[in-house]
């Protein structure tokens, strides 16, 4: 199994709720900096502010925590103001982790070589 779970999210922001999606995102990030096996948490966002990625990155033993303890009180609010359209997942995660992300459409693809430091 590899010891990590990346994931990069393509969001649609609804036109106008940019300014609301970004606050939200703000107090999203500030729970998720408490999780100490969340290695990489960040959001990007076109020129237009009408797409958004989200490139995460945790210790594979965090990823249900995350969703179902940090993310889960933001979650109805967070899919009021974005779309998500594609959800790419790096690594080998396991049947409870899939359980989680299958919902948004994930695609998994699985590492055959190469590192991380």
């Amino acid at each position: 199994m590899h010891p990590y779970i990346s994931c990069q999210f393509t969001l649609a922001i609804k036109p106008g709720d940019f300014p609301a999606f970004k606050a939200l995102i703000a107090r999203i990030v500030e729970a998720t900096q408490q999780e100490p096996d969340t290695l990489v948490y960040e959001y990007s966002v076109n020129e237009d502010q009408s797409v958004a990625h989200i490139l995460e990155r945790y210790k594979v033993e965090s990823v249900v925590s995350h969703v179902d303890t940090t993310f889960a009180p933001f979650g109805a609010h967070f899919l009021e103001l974005c779309t998500i359209t594609r959800l790419i997942v790096y690594g080998t995660p396991d049947a409870e982790i899939r359980k989680r992300l299958d919902p948004f459409g994930a695609v998994y693809m699985t590492p055959f070589d190469g590192f991380s430091r």
